[in-house]
This record gives C-alpha cells, structure tokens and sequence, in this order.
C-alpha cells in the first residue's frame, strides 16, 4: 500500500483493489451530497445513509481499476443484498484510508522508511 491510498483485500467473491482517488472522492460527494469527511463520520458512528455504504465502496473499486459496470454488480450482489452492517466497517475502512492515507507512512517518507511500529486498522477490522 502505498501514499496513493490503493489497498488489496479479499472481499466478495475474490480479492479486489480498491482506491479513492480524488475523482472518486469528488463523485462520492456528489452522489451523496455531503463533504468527505463528513460521510466519513456517518460511516464511522454508524448515522449513515445505506446508499453511502454502497456508493463508497462501488468507487473505490472503479479508482482500483475495475469497470464500472462490474463494480456494479459486485455492489448489487454483496453490498446491496445483504444488512447494511455488514458492509460499513469496510466502506469506513476504505473511506479513511482515502482521507487520511495509511497510518504507517508519514507524509514525505519513502515507502520502507518508517521507524515506528504504528499500525492501521484494516477496512475489513472493527475499531470497537
């Protein structure tokens, strides 16, 4: 993972990248009507709109490099189909991640230099 905020998971039916760039940022914002950071904090305290659930993660795999309409229908299958619950830790994840960067580098730092053993919760973790 890189400053770039572009991450590997398993998720679904397989293991998929995902990424939000700006573009994304921007098109989630849009989507949602509501700032980044914003959408993260409803992400986080569980205040959300579903579809803010769904929108997230849909973009991030579309910044991951997958096709629009295959992000769809992952979305629609695995997102969509099942309780919102399921799904939000890991779109807070990937938000987050987009927002802030991994919690391993410091800005400035070459991937590898970091001296401390800080960590990062995962999308896929529960921070409770």
């Amino acid at each position: 993972m890189g400053r770039h905020a572009e991450i590997t998971l398993p998720w679904a039916d397989g293991t998929h990248t995902f990424r939000l760039a700006w573009k994304q940022i921007i098109m989630l914002q849009e989507a949602c009507d509501a700032g980044a950071f914003v959408i993260l904090e409803r992400l986080s305290n569980r205040q959300c709109r579903i579809e803010e659930i769904s929108h997230t993660i849909r973009l991030a795999l579309i910044g991951g490099g997958m096709v629009p309409e295959a992000a769809l229908k992952l979305v629609q299958d695995y997102v969509e189909q099942r309780p919102p619950a399921e799904n939000v830790v890991f779109a807070r994840g990937l938000l987050g991640l987009a927002c802030y960067g991994p919690g391993d580098e410091k800005p400035g730092e070459a991937q590898g230099e970091a001296t401390d053993d800080a960590s990062t919760t995962s999308p896929t973790e529960s921070s409770e």
